[in-house]
């Protein structure tokens, strides 16, 4: 009997039958109404504002299983990441965080800062363009200063938009920054109390929004009493006398706890940010805009930016030696236990991607530090530039050829210069030969000459990384150990150092195994790491690396 032909045509038919039988049931394959199956349902990134690196270990012994403890036993942490630019400020650290790259790309080279062709002084978010949205009087606020683009925006890119992100914050550069040019922000007023926007994001507040701000959840957080959640002779910093070192915005010294948060200070809602109800208040609202805008609920993988205010607020007013900010980090840890546990109700552990850093770290007061024998001081910029100007008025014939110091940089006045026709140059030099004899200061840099200055490779990378041209002067200060400008009570941040430049990042949820490294790593290296575990591009100014160590330690489980 004679055997059919079968033609190609026929065979090659046959074949696409046979292999399309044994792929996998239909089920698992992604379609657009499930979050593709390496991605989360919901990443949630927490900046704890001036969170050192060694709060994670600090006050330890008193912190509870569900909070901190849970992310260092079942996530992953980068215990020696630092911050790999000067200054080091709230604005620039959240910038950071989220594009993965520095100022001298970004562009936020300071919480504000000095345009140097009029001389005038910007907010990091400000934005003439756009009003406020909701009860806040307030100027307006875009993301539209910084220059990249951010995971968020990323994220948003690689779905068509299909992705929901949300920043949240007491502070508005807290909020807009890490939510990108495409996610929509919400942050605190303290004069009326509630939460709001701006007409670059909405035209009007959602109803979910109004709808918390009319709970009366703040107010019920202003008639508060803050206290000591434990014995305070318990405290690690139970010795650390208070008076001394603490201030309040007033600059009055504070009184011991228990504080009456709307009676403390002023303003009754600017009390709530300086105490630890601050943070409880931004949880609240965290949650509320998770099930209002129904995040993790659409499809894709969404993002809630969280910044928590309230320990930048109070570590300012007390330093961080104080029994105060230890009771703050006392109550963190039990709002991340909470906190967590309704992420794991909402979204399963397994559904969701969390990850906490901080934008900088904070120093020791100064006379807290020389009363125990470790030299310190307070930088006076405003005596220096007066000093400075005395000089040079005398040699270059014109008054206040330095408008100030901003973020640690000189600022020339380049339209008198331009105009007289002055040697910018020598005025450059006169400024770096004064401050290099100035007390507290280690070395004076004019930035164009950077490559020529005799001081550590470090310091020349952070100085480089740290400047971008339109918005920073052109003199970089670099203060001694131990010294900063600004107060003498309570304590800032703002230096290369590690106390400010030594922060945390810890991932937990999907796709992370428990692990750790000391390899040094830096701040522009979050932003590509969760990029990576998302399976999207990093951010368009990203100069760092995903931390491959996360993966290995996924990969070795």
């Amino acid at each position: 009997m004679k055997k059919p032909f079968l033609s190609r045509a026929t065979l090659l038919v046959v074949a696409t039958k046979l292999f399309v039988a044994a792929l996998p049931a239909a089920e698992s394959v992604t379609t657009a109404s499930t979050p593709p199956s390496d991605r989360p349902a919901l990443v949630v990134g927490l900046v704890v504002d001036q969170m050192r690196w060694d709060y994670l270990h600090r006050f330890a012994g008193r912190y509870g299983e569900g909070g901190f403890k849970r992310l260092l036993r079942e996530g992953f942490s980068c215990d020696n990441l630092q911050i790999n630019y000067v200054p080091t400020v709230t604005a620039i650290g959240h910038a950071s965080v989220y594009t993965g790259s520095v100022p001298a790309i970004h562009g936020i080279a300071g919480n504000d800062f000095i345009v140097q062709a009029t001389g005038e002084s910007l907010n990091c978010v400000g934005d003439a363009s756009v009003k406020p949205v909701g009860a806040a009087k307030s100027g307006g606020r875009s993301p539209r200063n910084l220059l990249a683009n951010t995971v968020t925006d990323e994220l948003r890119l690689a779905t068509n938009f299909r992705s929901k992100v949300v920043g949240v914050a007491l502070k508005d550069r807290g909020a807009i920054l890490p939510a990108g040019h495409t996610g929509t922000a919400y942050w605190f007023d303290d004069a009326t109390g509630t939460f709001g926007s701006s007409t670059y994001y909405m035209e009007a507040l959602p109803a979910w929004v109004e709808k918390f701000n009319a709970s009366g959840v703040v107010e019920d957080y202003a008639k508060k009493t803050w206290d000591y959640l434990y014995s305070k002779e318990t405290y690690v910093l139970s010795d650390v006398p208070e008076n001394p070192y603490e201030r309040l915005a007033n600059g009055e010294v504070t009184g011991p706890l228990p504080l009456e948060v709307g009676k403390t200070w002023k303003d009754r809602y600017y009390g709530v940010r300086v105490s630890p109800f601050g943070n409880s208040l931004t949880f609240d609202f965290a949650r509320a805009a998770a099930e209002g805008e129904q995040l993790g609920k659409g499809g894709e993988t969404d993002f809630l930016a969280i910044s928590l205010s309230s320990t930048d607020a109070v570590g300012h007013l007390v330093g961080i030696n104080s029994p105060k900010i230890e009771d703050v980090y006392l109550r963190l840890d039990r709002e991340l236990a909470a906190f967590f546990s309704w992420l794991d109700e909402r979204y399963g552990r397994d559904g969701y991607l969390f990850f906490i850093t901080a934008d900088h770290g904070g120093a020791h007061n100064p006379q807290y530090l020389r009363d125990r024998k470790v030299p310190a001081g307070v930088w006076d910029a405003k005596r220096h530039v007066g000093e400075l100007n005395t000089i040079l008025e005398r040699k270059f014939g014109e008054a206040k050829l330095v408008t100030g110091v901003n973020n640690y940089r000189v600022c020339l006045n380049n339209a008198v210069i331009a105009a007289k026709g002055l040697d910018e140059r020598a005025i450059r030099e006169e400024c770096v030969r004064y401050l290099t004899t100035a007390d507290g200061v280690a070395f004076a840099v004019d930035v164009d000459r950077l490559n020529e200055a005799t001081l550590p490779s470090l310091l020349r990378e952070r100085i480089a990384n740290g400047f971008y041209r339109d918005r920073s002067g052109v003199v970089q200060i670099i203060l001694k150990p131990g010294w900063f400008s600004g107060s003498a009570l309570g304590t800032t941040h703002g230096v290369w150092n590690p106390h400010d430049a030594h922060i945390p990042f810890v991932l937990m949820g999907r796709g992370i195994k428990r692990g750790s490294t000391k390899r040094a790593t830096t701040i522009t290296d979050i932003a590509p790491t969760i990029a990576a575990l998302l399976n999207i591009q990093a951010p368009n100014g990203t100069i760092g690396d995903p931390v491959v160590e996360v993966f290995e330690s996924a990969r070795a489980r």
